[in-house]
């Protein structure tokens, strides 16, 4: 499995910013537990699907899988001062019964509408796609308006789960 790491440019703020997106490992825990802590309440809560208060743990949970085959977590940094702040994650974890991979996504809230969760998601797609896996997919919120419309940005097809969610799945090509 390659090394994923590539740089793109993010404008914020009317400043541009250069952003890594690469694979995490078990040394970025504490650094991911702080980015999520810095979510503002409604991302947290979107990401998570609800609320959680185990931040910490769900951080080490999202590096701890990245030895297994098919899981992995992209993280991406804005590099400042010499060392890179985490805006944003993406956790993939491929589902062999259901022959598909899942995945969250986040981006922190100064981020967001930057083209940032666009770039990640190609990013991911990618390396699923390279690891040799033919669907990804998703389940959000009806009321999640900006996942729903960034993952239609991304090709996704969405489909009616029920009353309150929304299944999003996406062919990959290779």
């Amino acid at each position: 499995m390659s090394k994923l790491s590539s740089d793109v440019v993010v404008e914020s703020n009317g400043t541009k910013a250069i952003v890594c997106i690469r694979a995490a490992d078990a040394s970025d825990a504490e650094n991911l537990s702080a980015y999520f802590t810095g979510l503002s309440t409604r991302a947290r809560n979107r990401r998570f699907m609800g609320a959680r208060a185990d931040i910490a743990a769900l951080a080490a949970e999202c590096v701890a899988r990245t030895s297994h085959p098919g899981h992995f977590t992209l993280l991406a940094e804005l590099r400042q001062e010499g060392r890179g702040v985490i805006i944003g994650e993406t956790l993939y974890a491929y589902d062999a019964a259901a022959r598909h991979g899942e995945f969250a996504i986040s981006v922190a809230d100064a981020f967001q509408r930057t083209g940032l969760g666009l770039q990640m998601m190609t990013a991911m797609e990618r390396r699923a796609s390279d690891l040799g896996h033919e669907m990804i997919a998703a389940e959000t919120a009806r009321a999640n308006a900006e996942m729903r419309g960034l993952a239609k940005k991304a090709g996704f097809s969405d489909t009616d789960l029920d009353w309150q969610s929304v299944h999003l799945a996406k062919r990959l090509w290779r």
